[in-house]
């Protein structure tokens, strides 16, 4: 076989075998399949699509590039948890100790983030000092020891994938689904976990849009998990507002640290909850999700998550006393707030005219009626809090604390966000951002509940 020709019955709408996918990734890995073929290659899975089983193989050929993590030396089944992406994301920081103080092992590694914020490693390094690049040993020495390790994706697992990944980014490749699940379950599966809980995210703050999509593209990487012999789970998550309240690294995980006290934001919790309650469930822990819940609410009220936290903070090297005083979170020089005009016309969600002009002037009351968390991410991005390229360094200090969400009366001159920043320009560039990104109505908004629905 050659690659001109799997291209040619790959463009034609035909299903490749397992040694013809393989081929393609070994090839690809070696490099004697060059970069101008693969890029044609991508181009015709993103027009015609692949099947289950291509999607299978191809994730197995990708995994099997590199090496893989062996889990078999801690003490009980782990379980992974995998996040498709959003605004505000820390969840995984409140989860993971909740999570351990119920007994069950977290064992995770992470990626860096890319584009508008950091990843979770992003976040844990704003705790000083936090070693995110433990030895094997140690790592599973601290899972056994104190039930909860953390750390970074090394290159060695599914390598094939971040040369792909480059590749796709490049060549307007990315939103394909069957690309996406392999490069997910690639790395998920190379990690070693006896489980995988999804989150995959929606609207315009994820990388998924609408529900539909979510649902597919979810229903597909369980679909190889459980090929693989994984249990498997899901929840699709509206990520059409940011998470939370903080987005930006420093104050993600302190929003974090607040959770674990018992002062965290509903919607933060419901998905930290619900997330974690299939982990006990996949775990074997508990049998059913409404005891699951239970347990993991008990690790806020007892307080054994926030030790929990403590203890893996301390263990990796990090400053344990960042847990209990907040305030020692990296600061910004610049704090801007933004308040409510009333005079924007991006705000008048009933369009820029007179009689919206009108009907807003005489309204007795207003609401947040919409929070763009693709913009908010933005902004923080243009802040230094994201990074357009792995080896970036980012701005742990920056970013923006949402003051108002989505359901909340909103009053002239009242605030809307405050805006952290280390550069005047940049919090100049940010605020016009953040300003427009959120929208303003007459009417009453109901808030939604963040879990769309649940997949077993």
């Amino acid at each position: 076989m050659t690659m001109y020709e799997l291209i040619d019955k790959k463009k034609e709408g035909k299903e490749l075998t397992k040694n013809e996918l393989y081929y393609i990734v070994k090839g690809y890995t070696d490099g004697s399949i060059p970069d101008y073929q693969m890029s044609a290659f991508l181009m015709a899975v993103c027009f015609v699509g692949m099947t289950r089983e291509e999607t299978y193989y191809f994730t197995m050929a990708m995994k099997e590039s590199g090496d893989e993590l062996d889990l078999s030396g801690v003490k009980g089944m782990v379980v992974d948890k995998h996040s498709t992406g959003g605004v505000g994301d820390k969840v995984s920081l409140v989860m993971g100790p909740m999570v351990a103080a119920c007994g069950v092992p977290v064992a995770k590694m992470s990626g860096r983030g890319l584009g508008h914020t950091g990843g979770t490693i992003d976040k844990l390094e704003s705790f000083s000092g936090f070693n995110v690049s433990p030895t094997e040993k140690e790592f599973i020495r601290n899972v056994n020891k104190i039930g909860i390790s953390w750390a970074g994706q090394t290159v060695s697992l599914a390598p094939v994938d971040k040369k792909i990944y480059a590749l796709r980014d490049v060549t307007a490749t990315v939103d394909s689904i069957p690309l996406i699940a392999s490069s997910i379950m690639s790395k998920k599966l190379a990690s070693g976990a006896g489980g995988i809980v999804l989150d995959v995210t929606y609207g315009s703050g994820a990388f998924m849009k609408n529900t539909d999509d979510a649902v597919e593209l979810a229903e597909l990487m369980l679909d190889i998990g459980r090929k693989e012999g994984r249990k498997m789970s899901a929840a699709i998550t509206d990520m059409n507002e940011p998470l939370g309240y903080a987005v930006g690294n420093s104050i993600e995980a302190a929003e974090a640290v607040e959770c674990l006290k018992g002062n965290g934001p509903e919607d933060v919790m419901e998905v930290a909850y619900t997330l974690g309650s299939h982990m006990l469930v996949l775990n074997g822990k508990c049998r059913e999700l409404s005891q699951a819940m239970q347990m993991l609410e008990e690790t806020i009220s007892s307080g054994t998550a926030l030790k929990k936290m403590v203890q893996w903070i301390e263990r990796q090297g990090g400053n344990k006393a960042m847990v209990y005083d907040t305030t020692l979170f990296k600061k910004a020089e610049i704090e801007r707030v933004i308040k409510y005009t009333g005079e924007n016309p991006a705000f008048l969600t009933k369009g820029n005219n007179p009689e919206a002009s009108y009907i807003f002037e005489k309204a007795s009351q207003l609401y947040v009626s919409s929070i763009n968390g693709k913009a908010i991410g933005n902004a923080v991005q243009i802040l230094g809090g994201g990074r357009a390229a792995k080896d970036e360094k980012i701005d742990m200090s920056v970013g923006v604390r949402l003051l108002k969400k989505t359901g909340d009366i909103i009053k002239k001159q009242e605030a809307l966000a405050i805006i952290y920043a280390n550069n005047e320009e940049k919090c100049n560039l940010a605020t016009e951002i953040v300003r427009e990104a959120f929208g303003i109505s007459d009417k009453k908004i109901q808030k939604r509940n963040k879990i769309f629905r649940e997949i077993f």
